[in-house]
């Protein structure tokens, strides 16, 4: 096929496509032009189908720091396992793009983007969304595409599709969403607070762009698409179907109303291990053909599981644990679980449980980011684990997968609209989420239980904020008008064997981040207010548990979390705090049991540590550093220099002045060593500065003053004017 070029004019940028020249032996691949964001996307699809039991797609989105400019951080200076954003990226392309795909798909997809060049102005991650729908949609991969994603930003309440990195700043809102042009399949949000209709107008307002990117691929695939290859489905036996139906079906619907978890799985596994074991002792051709059918001998059996499930809720509007539509699950909160560290607390909703840890650490904890945003470091980080006993199973601990990642993301999201700006709590903050027991929204649980760890820490936090999952059971196309049901606090089998699951987080004032996946081809507008309507009442049932639990955050730290006073100095001081190769900051650092010390650029400088004294010394060391002497100052100094022309006093840190002989007492001094000697406290006062910034000080203001001696009264000579008088007065009296 010989290179093709295709344009888009696509809200104020320009959308070039590429095709034909590069990555030709790819099943399909495309170079997507957005601006001066540039990305190579390719799509391949195995000839022969997994053994599996789920449709194996692989979707990549590979950073390649050159996009940027940069050269990696890394000792090998190379690209390395991909970071959080880029998984997160992979996540947001994954999810609309799954369900595309026909059921019984076993094949194996790999889609990947390769990011090659990054204007930040010019959106990759929908760019690569783009060209991952694009690929499929030009190759002979069967693929019921295509699909389209954008970011809506709002700005001075006004929707923005693809805001700038200016607008990004400037906006409330930050939304990824995602569908085909009939249909949202894919939501993802932060927002500061917006209500559940501001919301709703910026999912719709998304979809109108999409409509226009979907129309662009569509004109593209039908003038050079590949004609699609015909793929054998998998599928089930009928005649094993009907057979193993008559064998357990009716007990294991009965099994499903069973209101307990464990003792549901419990009994709808004995069922299945009493029938897998009659088809194991059958006699069978090969190894091969004996796994095969206990395999969908199992798939039945989950069949008739999901079948049941959906026809109660949909139907007889009855869930698997007799629950009410909209009934959340029996709530408990509690804080203060660990007394050693900083903050602690568990929220548990039904078999739900998470347990929340805050830390809070100095500014140099902040986590660095090596990415291609203009993200370089983050002061709060939320993180999520899932082990394997949370859901009394057996597996791999390690390292977080991509949906831990996810969670975590979701949570940090929703948090970080009420985390206080650094320069009202100049804290770093990471809280771990603990996932204890999970049956169903695990993440909104730990967003709870975050909350309330961050108000126990005493993080200054704007609001409370909680999540709650809402669920969807549909009985056939929605957009065909066939009967749903939105259900509230979606347990695990409901989150399985359902089409949504839609996570929703906020404060009472408003929505702080959400998430849409789903298994359908899309929903519609109604769906979606009618499943913020219902959230919206759910969380404010969570809300009152969690305040009545902790009100407010608290107005102290712990006294395990390090304390921190904050000041200003001279920026151009900071050289001298840090000293020729740190030589100076170390010293303080170790006369302080090991306090943490922040310095900014613009001269602002934070100290951490759980002992109050040893932050006030250090701050003292500091301002002797940056301080500088005035005129008329005062100081008790030490002499640490003696020369015959006066001694040098020591004033704060390494500043030192001249106090001269002359200026030592008020009387004659022959030698300094006469009056003072080395580390001799000596009071002076500043009297000059020269224009070199020499001090000049003195200390005979402070000593008396030598005491005038006058001579005795009778050798003082007579007074002339009153014997002049007398000799006249006895002239006169002669003449008489």
């Amino acid at each position: 096929m010989s290179k093709k070029i295709f344009s888009l004019d696509f809200e104020g940028k320009k959308l070039i496509v590429e095709t034909g020249e590069i990555a030709k032996q790819a099943d399909g691949a495309c170079l997507v032009r957005l601006n001066d964001t540039v990305i190579l996307s390719t799509a391949c699809c195995a000839d022969e189908p997994k053994d599996g039991d789920f449709f194996p797609l692989t979707v990549g989105y590979e950073e390649k720091q050159y996009a940027v400019g940069k050269i990696p951080g890394s000792f090998l200076r190379r690209e390395g396992r991909p970071g959080e954003h880029a998984t997160l990226t992979a996540r947001l392309i994954d999810r609309p793009i799954r369900p595309m795909f026909s059921e019984g798909f076993r094949n194996e997809v790999q889609i990947v983007n390769t990011v090659m060049s990054v204007d930040p102005d010019a959106t990759p991650e929908m760019a690569a969304m783009f060209g991952s729908s694009l690929a499929l949609g030009i190759s002979d991969i069967p693929f019921d595409g295509p699909i389209a994603g954008v970011y809506v930003g709002r700005v001075d309440g006004q929707y923005v599709i693809n805001p700038t990195a200016e607008q990004k700043e400037k906006s409330d809102l930050n939304l990824a969403v995602a569908g085909t042009k009939k249909a949202i399949n894919m939501v993802e949000a932060g927002a500061q607070e917006l209500s559940e209709e501001e919301m709703l107008g910026a999912i719709m307002f998304g979809h109108e762009a999409i409509k226009k990117l979907c129309a662009f691929q569509e004109e593209i695939i039908k003038e050079i698409g590949k004609p699609k290859r015909v793929i054998e489905l998998y599928s089930i036996d009928e005649e094993l179907q009907q057979t193993v139906a008559s064998l357990c079906k009716d007990r294991i619907v009965k099994s499903v109303s069973i209101v307990d978890k464990l003792a549901r799985q419990d009994a709808i596994d004995a069922i299945e291990k009493e029938i897998v074991s009659m088809y194991e002792e059958k006699q069978y051709t090969d190894e091969k053909e004996k796994n095969l059918i206990i395999k969908q001998v199992k798939e039945i059996m989950e069949g008739f599981v999901r079948d049941e499930v959906r026809r109660l809720i949909t139907y007889d509007k009855v869930r698997p644990d007799g629950r009410k539509l909209d009934e959340i699950r029996p709530l408990d909160a509690q804080v203060d679980l660990l007394p050693r560290t900083h903050g602690s607390a568990m929220f548990t909703r039904g078999q739900t449980q998470v347990i929340s840890v805050c830390t809070l650490g100095a500014q140099n904890d902040e986590q660095i980011i090596d990415n291609l945003t203009d993200e370089e470091s983050k002061r709060f980080m939320h993180h999520y684990n899932f082990p394997p006993f949370s859901v009394g199973e057996i597996g791999r601990m390690g390292t977080p997968g991509r949906r831990e990642i996810g969670h975590g993301a979701l949570g940090e999201r929703a948090l970080s609209y009420v985390i206080p700006s650094y320069e009202e709590f100049p804290y770093t903050i990471r809280v771990v989420a603990e996932v204890c027991e999970s049956n169903g929204s695990s993440s909104q649980a730990s967003i709870c239980a975050s909350c309330m760890a961050l108000m126990a820490a005493g993080v200054p936090i704007k609001k409370p904020v909680v999540g709650i999952a809402m669920g969807l059971i549909t009985s056939g196309p929605v957009e065909e008008g066939y009967p749903y049901t939105i259900l509230t606090d979606i347990q695990g089998l409901e989150d399985h064997l359902g089409d949504m699951d839609f996570k929703v987080a906020g404060t009472d004032d408003g929505i702080t981040a959400l998430q849409m996946d789903i298994k359908i081809k899309g929903i519609t507008e109604e769906i979606l207010r009618k499943a913020l309507t219902q959230a919206h009442s759910a969380r404010q049932k969570i809300m009152k548990v969690v305040t009545d639990c902790i009100p407010a955050p608290r107005k102290e730290v712990s006294k395990y979390a390090p304390k921190m006073v904050t000041f200003n100095i001279d920026p151009d001081k900071i050289r001298d705090i840090i000293g020729p190769q740190g030589k100076v900051i170390n010293d303080i650092i170790a006369k302080c049991n090991d306090v943490k010390i922040d310095i900014n650029d613009d001269g602002k400088v934070v100290i951490y540590h759980t002992d109050k004294e040893s932050i006030n010394k250090a701050k003292q060391m500091i301002e002797n550093i940056v301080r500088v002497a005035k005129v008329g100052e005062i100081f008790d100094g030490t002499v640490v220099r003696i020369e015959s022309f006066g001694c040098f006093v020591n004033l704060f840190g390494n500043v030192d002045g001249l106090c001269h002989v002359s200026k030592l007492l008020h009387t004659r001094v022959n030698h300094p060593k006469d009056v003072v000697k080395i580390g001799q406290k000596l009071k002076v006062i500043v009297t000059d500065i020269d224009e070199k910034g020499r001090i000049n000080l003195s200390h005979k203001e402070f000593e008396p003053k030598p005491v005038k001696v006058e001579k005795p009264a009778e050798e003082k000579k007579v007074e002339e004017k009153p014997v002049v008088v007398e000799e006249t007065i006895i002239v006169e009296e002669k003449k008489d």
